[in-house]
């Protein structure tokens, strides 16, 4: 009888606790909290980003993170937003759009990087979209954002907008070019986030995964300016049997540190890979720790 009583009163407190468990789990969900991905990359690394974020694209799973939550300075991975927003908004990539010399000259004044184009020059959106990504170019993406916002200011409400409607909780935006801003930010996952988003539209794949882009012929340049990928010529001659990185958008600043974004594929899987805050000890000469961060973690998927 004694065994009896013992045996239920341990099977109620099983269904008690198992009942807790169950409530419990349920308020931290309704409250925000997901439990993490399980992380597939191995734990233990030499990584010199600070911040990384490993995303595969077809189940969405997380393989491998490192503070990807903590907000962190975006650099130039700010012109994947200024250009999927860009490219939402237009419906003529043929269309002139010539460069806004306001926001040329102050670009120049930063010395902020650029495609190349001169102040007034008559391109088309296209060569705005592909030199604010394979270039990196200030006065491209200024200009982008002065022909669709009216204004530098109306565009960043744009990119802030779409921010919002893509759930970016650790990112905000004051400028399309990228240029050190303290109330910039953004997460390593939030940037995966919004690659994968902006990846499904097919201008933005074509240019984000192009080598190098021929632009218009303009009396400025009769002979149009061939933009390079800043992050595909940096990989010519590298050969990697596994896996094969497609395309990619760099950041640099002193206060963001070296920053990649890449699309890459492994076993017939795309990926996207996000390392953020290598140091940079010189800005001049970077030892492009990125570079290899990013190659490891590829390697790393399993």
């Amino acid at each position: 009888m004694k065994r009896l009583m013992k045996f239920f009163r341990t099977s109620i407190l099983l269904i008690i606790f198992f009942f807790l468990c169950v409530f419990i789990g349920k308020e931290l969900v309704s409250s925000g909290f997901h439990l993490k991905e399980i992380v597939r990359i191995p734990k233990g690394d030499n990584y010199a980003s600070k911040y990384i974020y490993v995303l595969d694209r077809g189940d969405k799973k997380v393989e491998y993170e490192k503070k990807g939550d903590k907000k962190v300075y975006p650099a130039s991975l700010t012109k994947i937003m200024t250009t999927i927003v860009a490219l939402e908004h237009l419906d003529d990539l043929s269309k002139t759009a010539p460069v806004d010399v306001e926001t040329y000259k102050k670009m120049v004044a930063h010395n902020a990087s650029m495609a190349g184009f001169y102040g007034r020059e008559a391109v088309t959106y296209r060569d705005l979209l592909y030199g604010t990504i394979l270039s990196s170019g200030g006065e491209a993406a200024n200009s982008l954002a002065i022909h669709i916002g009216g204004s530098v200011e109306n565009f960043v409400t744009l990119m802030n907008d779409k921010a919002v409607e893509l759930g970016l909780e650790g990112t905000h935006f004051t400028n399309p070019e990228g240029l050190h801003d303290k109330n910039q930010y953004t997460t390593a996952q939030d940037i995966a986030k919004l690659l994968d988003y902006a990846l499904d539209n097919g201008d933005f794949r074509a240019i984000f995964t192009k080598e190098s882009f021929h632009t218009t012929s303009t009396s400025d340049h009769p002979q149009g300016i061939t933009l390079i990928s800043t992050v595909l010529s940096q990989l010519q001659g590298r050969e990697e049997k596994d896996f094969q990185i497609l395309g990619g958008k760099s950041g640099t600043t002193e206060e963001a540190g070296q920053c990649w974004a890449t699309l890459g594929v492994k076993n017939g899987q795309e990926y996207i890979v996000i390392v953020m805050g290598a140091p940079l000890r010189d800005i001049s000469n970077p030892d492009k720790a990125q570079i290899e961060d990013t190659i490891e973690l590829y390697k790393n998927i399993k």
